[in-house]
């Protein structure tokens, strides 16, 4: 809305054409994501507090978290309205891009609403079934994966790419782009929920994954530097790097409040939502790998969960204390903010060898 009105205002002030610059755009949008969530994030906390939607705690976990229980959840609302409120301010929402992105977020930020409304109010613990909240998803990431895959015109934009390799990609074919997205984009909203399980251990990492795929949107969307660094041109995906802005605001703001001793959760609203859109923008710039690499602690958080359910049912052992991995190191001594501050630092340690992969090729 906001470059639609600099657009118009350009043709009688010169000024106003700075706001046509992406990279502006995009700080921009964190800026106003982060100042959105910091003025409603307490008017928020305290009307969640006053309904009593408190999470419930699991009794068999680390003894330290029956303190959590009561906490307010559900705030991954607040990144929710903060990212859609400042995408509609200042991305081109003439750009397809954007908007399937946004209706992942949204779509899959409702699923898991729902979910947290049947635990908390209306006291369900199953929630929405496994089974329900699948089908949705997968209703979801089909239905977004079908758009793009033919939304594309190019050939290189269905390629599975390489990364670390110039000339490496291999051809998918419309089916094949098909099942590699819906899995990308349901396994990532997935693996970002199994990691909110500590303070502020999922929304950090979720920053810094955003931030970094910020960049490859604005490099995939520029066809000089697309052509430089060897990616596919793909028109339209810089876009991207407005909304990327906008989760790196809204997640820094609410790390403030869900930092160690923790205001609020997320919930699943928030996990589910941010993981989906992070592996949406990934596929869109062609960078699933690279989102594997940098991604490399949602990732171990999921391969913990199966493994153990796996082996507890083969065999009846557990292979670790306790899955997810970060309540394995809880049970072995760890405190909750050496968990989670040394998970902050693998994933930037991995987001810079994704962002390594720009010119290593």
């Amino acid at each position: 809305m906001l470059l639609e009105l600099a657009q118009f205002l350009e043709q009688h002030i010169r000024a106003f054409n700075v706001f046509n610059y992406l990279t502006l755009r995009a700080v921009l949008a964190c800026l106003t994501s982060l100042v959105i969530s910091f003025i409603v994030g307490p008017a928020l906390i305290r009307k969640l507090a006053a309904y009593k939607i408190g999470q419930a705690v699991r009794d068999d976990g680390p003894q330290t978290h029956l303190a959590k229980a009561g906490t307010p959840t559900m705030g991954g609302a607040l990144i929710l309205v903060s990212i859609i409120v400042t995408t509609l301010l200042w991305a081109d929402l003439s750009n397809r891009f954007v908007w399937v992105v946004l209706c992942v977020t949204v779509g899959f930020g409702a699923i898991g609403w729902v979910d947290d409304y049947r635990k908390v109010v209306h006291r369900n613990p199953k929630g929405l079934s496994a089974k329900a909240k699948f089908f949705w998803q997968s209703v979801l990431g089909l239905g977004a994966a079908i758009f793009i895959a033919y939304s594309t015109n190019l050939p290189a934009q269905t390629e599975f790419i390489v990364p670390f390799f110039k000339q490496v990609a291999y051809p998918l074919g419309a089916i094949g782009f098909i099942g590699m997205t819906y899995f990308v984009i349901v396994g990532t909203s997935n693996a970002v929920n199994l990691t909110d399980g500590l303070d502020g251990l999922a929304i950090m990492p979720t920053v810094m994954v955003g931030s970094a795929l910020g960049v490859f949107a604005y490099v995939a969307g520029n066809a000089v530097f697309a052509k430089y660094l060897g990616f596919p041109y793909i028109p339209g995906a810089g876009e991207l790097a407005v909304i990327c802005g906008a989760i790196a605001g809204a997640g820094l703001a609410f790390l403030w409040f869900n930092a160690y001793p923790a205001e609020v959760f997320m919930g699943d609203v928030g996990a589910l939502a941010l993981g989906a859109a992070l592996g949406t923008i990934a596929v869109i710039v062609r960078q699933e790998i690279v989102l594997f690499i940098m991604g490399g602690v949602f990732v171990v958080e999921t391969l913990s969960v199966m493994l153990q359910v796996a082996s507890f049912k083969l065999t009846g052992k557990r292979i670790f204390r306790m899955a997810p991995l970060h309540h394995h190191y809880e049970l072995k001594g760890w405190k909750e903010n050496q968990v989670v501050v040394r998970f902050w630092i693998i994933t930037m340690m991995l987001v810079l060898i994704g962002l390594s992969t720009l010119k290593l090729r």
